[in-house]
């Protein structure tokens, strides 16, 4: 008999035990959950981490992510206003904001993630069909002015991709709310041009380089030629003043050579006009020389004084 008490009791206490244990649940950080009974929820989310208790058995903890999700679109070919066709890789931040409508509305993140599929796609398509492809390829911070003048010419961004994806992100953020998801935003991931766009773009793009790298070379040209005649100018005003330096200095020397002709002339006139003389017939008369003058002659005064 006490064998069998024994027995009970220990079935009691373990049964207590596992009832105990199945009323508490403990919540992680970066965890929320919501509490349901017969599979209805039943008062508010749980949102702060620690150990909570829920009445055992009848009562189960469904746990959902506090933490920033990722959603990733599949790379998507779509026309733009202009009719040009992109292949566009769009990826998205979102987080579960209320559990309990999370929970009714959609039950678990790979549903939210088709949900998701069906809005954000839906959206990036309607909007980039109302845009041209340049406001979906260049960023809204692009400014024409910021490019050089022999940069090619741009068109003027109305919204440039930055401002569309906030649209994006504007306008599937009024409907994620009603499935308990908040939207945190909608980025670009990748733009791509189809190939036969691809081709035509690069086309231009050689075309646009080319006429860049043709004014370069002109204007290159012109600051060579402009180069070329200020160090021609220059040049003439560096022999031109070297020039009249020059005459400067032999103008002075010559003055200062006749000058000491002159004092040594003046010391003994008649050496002097002696020496000139000799030079002069020296000069005058060489080998095989016939000099016909007259006895008078100026030239031939010292030739008398030899007699």
């Amino acid at each position: 008999m006490n064998k069998i008490l024994r027995t009970i009791g220990i079935i009691i206490v373990i049964a207590l035990i596992v009832t105990v244990a199945n009323g508490f649940y403990i919540l992680e950080e970066g965890k929320q959950a919501v509490i349901t009974q017969f599979g209805r929820p039943i008062g508010q989310p749980v949102t702060e981490a620690g150990l909570h208790f829920k009445t055992p058995y009848i009562q189960e903890a469904t746990y959902f992510e506090k933490k920033i999700l990722i959603w990733d679109g599949d790379p998507n070919q779509i026309p733009t206003n202009d009719k040009t066709f992109v292949y566009l890789d769009v990826t998205a931040r979102w987080r579960i904001s209320d559990p309990l409508v999370f929970l009714q509305a959609v039950n678990n993140e790979t549903r939210a993630q088709s949900i998701l599929d069906d809005i954000i796609d839906g959206t990036v398509r309607d909007l980039v069909n109302k845009n041209d492809l340049v406001e979906i390829i260049r960023s809204s911070d692009f400014s024409p002015e910021t490019m050089t003048n022999s940069a090619v010419e741009v068109e003027k961004l109305q919204f440039g991709r930055d401002k569309i994806s906030s649209m994006i992100h504007k306008t599937a953020s009024k409907i994620t709310p009603q499935y308990g998801i908040e939207l945190v935003d909608v980025l670009f991931k990748r733009v791509n041009y189809i190939e036969t766009v691809r081709l035509k773009v690069y086309d231009r793009m050689i075309s646009e380089r080319k006429r860049i790298a043709a004014e370069k070379r002109s204007f290159g040209e012109g600051q060579k030629a402009e180069i070329m005649g200020k160090v021609e100018r220059e040049l003439k005003v560096i022999i031109s003043t070297a020039n009249r330096e020059a005459e400067e200095i032999k103008g002075k020397a010559d003055a200062e050579a006749s000058k000491i002709y002159a004092d040594a002339y003046n010391q003994d006139p008649e050496f002097y006009s002696f020496t000139k003389s000799m030079e002069s017939y020296k000069a005058a008369v060489g080998q095989n020389t016939n000099l016909i003058i007259s006895s008078d002659s100026e030239f031939y005064k010292f030739f008398q004084k030899l007699k």
